[in-house]
Order: C-alpha cells, then structure tokens, then sequence
C-alpha cells in the first residue's frame, strides 16, 4: 500500500475526482498528479485506476497549510 493511500470512505459523497480535488484546491490537475508521484500532498484512495480524494483530506490539507500574513515593515 502507498503511504498516501487510505480505506474507502464511508460515503460515496465524500469522495473527489481529480478535477474537482483541484477545484478545491485552486489548483492544476496535474500539480496533484505530480504530488503523487513525489509521494507528497494530499492522501488519496485508489479505487483500480481511479483516483479519488476523500473532501476532508482536501480540506484538512488546505487548513494545514495556513501560513500568517507577514507583518508589515515599519518605517
């Protein structure tokens, strides 16, 4: 199993497809491929030769990669 890899979730809703895990994340269908391959990213479920992300990793990955604003310089 690949460390990115995770069970099925419990629900069918809960489940992305490559483009629309993009979507959610502003971002390229290919970036996502190209975090796969670097075993980087979001966690996925592979389900045969479909790719799918469960909304919450999505979301958890997103919350995860907050960063502050910087503070403005003063003068």
């Amino acid at each position: 199993m690949h460390p990115n890899q995770t069970v099925a979730p419990r629900s069918e809703e809960d489940l992305l497809t490559e483009g629309e895990a993009a979507r959610l994340r502003r971002q390229s269908v290919r970036t996502l491929q190209a975090e796969r391959l670097r075993g980087v990213g979001c966690t996925y479920v592979k389900l045969g030769r479909s790719v799918r992300y469960r909304r919450a990793d999505v979301l958890a990955y997103i919350e995860a990669n907050l960063h502050p604003a910087a503070k403005a310089v003063s003068e």
